[in-house]
């Protein structure tokens, strides 16, 4: 991998980590795409980046994450079933890194759950707008539909959202929630990744982890603020239409 295949890879993830289209599934697409050969150090590299758009979410919430612990412990309770699935599964998940038809199908699919969901959720007047508010229970359950995300392509935002809105949480207040619950798991996973791949990673190796990761922290900065001023007045259907469009036009792509 150069310097331009990491430049290109940080945008991606930046651009895709808290949308709703799935970031991993985008980066093995795009590396497809890229014809990068499908090694064990860019199936790290596809996981150790997304802590450079994570720590985004640091810069712009270290309040929330660090001085309102009512929200810290809630985004670590959430954290947990995702923790312990995504380790007990990790050379699985790992493996399914490999697979474009995966993502394929994942982006499909869940492209189609949006619409649904959009389709038939009507959020209720009293659905909560406080992280605070959400109860113990709400965040073991969000953090079980965090988990379904270790398949590739089914989108990580995607999957907090939908699952927050259906245990009654306003629109705004998960898409925080999800920002806030991707700093632990991501960077648990970005440390457990590099205590057990890097000491096979070369010089040139960590030169384009370094440029991935300062890249996709620069990109994910407006991401964010897009994403948020986006959710205010929109639906999560255009999202959806986008995830088929792409899962069709890569299903050719890779036939």
């Amino acid at each position: 991998m150069d310097i331009l295949h990491a430049v290109i890879l940080g945008i991606v993830e930046g651009l895709t980590e808290f949308l709703p289209i799935s970031s991993t599934g985008h980066m093995i697409l795009v590396s497809e795409m890229l014809r990068l050969p499908e090694t064990e150090f860019l199936k790290s590299f596809e996981i150790i980046i997304q802590l450079g758009a994570i720590l985004a979410v640091v810069a712009l919430y270290w309040r929330r994450l660090f001085l309102e612990w009512e929200i810290m412990k809630r985004v670590a309770i959430a954290f947990i079933p995702t923790g312990l699935i995504a380790f007990f599964l990790y050379k699985y998940v790992k493996a399914l890194l490999g697979s474009p038809l995966v993502v394929v199908a994942s982006l499909f699919i869940g492209g189609v759950i949006l619409i649904a969901f959009e389709r038939w959720h009507h959020e209720s007047e009293e659905a909560s707008t406080r992280l605070s508010d959400l109860s113990y229970g709400q965040a073991v359950k969000i953090g079980l539909f965090q988990a379904i995300s270790i398949v590739p392509g089914v989108s990580r935002s995607a999957a907090t959202i939908v699952g927050g809105m259906l245990l009654g949480m306003r629109r705004e207040a998960i898409v925080e929630f999800s920002f806030l619950l991707a700093v632990p798991t991501m960077t648990v996973a970005t440390g457990y990744d590099l205590l057990k791949n890097a000491s096979s990673f070369a010089a040139s190796d960590m030169q384009a982890l370094i440029v991935g990761f300062v890249v996709s922290f620069l990109v994910a900065l407006l991401a964010i603020r897009f994403f948020l001023a986006f959710v205010r007045t929109h639906t999560f259907v255009p999202f959806g239409i986008y995830r088929i469009v792409v899962a069709a036009v890569f299903f050719l792509y890779i036939l």
